[in-house]
């Protein structure tokens, strides 16, 4: 089973737009990313969000290359400061390959979380529109098997 956890692409400031979608950029970075990754043929059974507006747009765009037959859905519990102890738990009974997009912190500490046990320990350097590949094989115990910038895959 894999895991594909996101970090929303860059979103507008606060003061632009209080609700802080995703800007220029942050829609570019992320389509740049979902092109890639379905080069690669990455398809998911799930996409999953926090349900606020950039992490909503960040799998939505995804999702129409990865999962083009399943909408992506609102999923509790990943708000940047929530616990990752209960998502930690519900994402290792999971057995389809699934994509959660999601924010900073939360999404860090879900990654040590579930790779070390510990997720005050610092595995990854997000940067907005990241991907984080973890797979789970037969022993369970999960691996990162990659992690992917969107900085690798456009020019600024």
């Amino acid at each position: 089973m894999k895991l594909y956890l996101v970090q929303h692409g860059e979103a507008l400031s606060k003061d632009v737009d209080p609700e802080r979608p995703l800007s220029d950029t942050g829609r570019i970075d992320v389509a740049a990313v979902a092109g890639h990754l379905t080069q690669q043929g990455v398809r998911v059974a799930h996409v999953l969000h926090s349900g606020k507006a950039r992490a909503k747009q960040t799998a939505e765009i995804l999702a129409r290359s990865l999962a083009p037959e399943a909408a992506p859905e609102f999923m509790s519990g990943l708000s940047p400061k929530d616990p990752v102890a209960p998502v930690a738990e519900i994402v290792n009974a999971w057995s389809e390959d699934s994509l959660i997009a999601g924010h900073l912190p939360f999404m860090a500490k879900l990654v040590a979380r579930l790779i070390t046990g510990d997720e005050t320990r610092v595995l990854t350097d997000y940067r907005p529109g990241s991907v984080v590949c973890l797979e789970k094989p037969a022993n369970g115990d999960w691996i990162i098997a990659w992690m992917l910038r969107p900085d690798l895959l456009t020019r600024r």
